[in-house]
């Protein structure tokens, strides 16, 4: 279950960096759901998201794996 997990933290990270990439060229792709995008929104955002998940993903695949 434990290596599912960091599977799964590892995968939201890539997902949430592909997000910023996204963004980067057009940020209504990644942002459609807020009343204004712009490129310091999606790195606000999805860079956010992309660092806890990092993070969160090498504390326990230390104590995990």
């Amino acid at each position: 279950m434990g290596i599912a997990l960091v599977l799964l933290l590892k995968t939201l990270c890539y997902a949430s960096i592909i997000s910023i990439l996204a963004g980067f060229i057009r940020p209504v792709y990644v942002l459609w759901f807020m009343d204004r995008c712009n490129r310091l929104r999606v790195l606000q955002v999805y860079g956010t998201l992309a660092v806890f998940f990092f993070i969160l993903y090498e504390v326990l695949s230390h104590f995990l794996l």
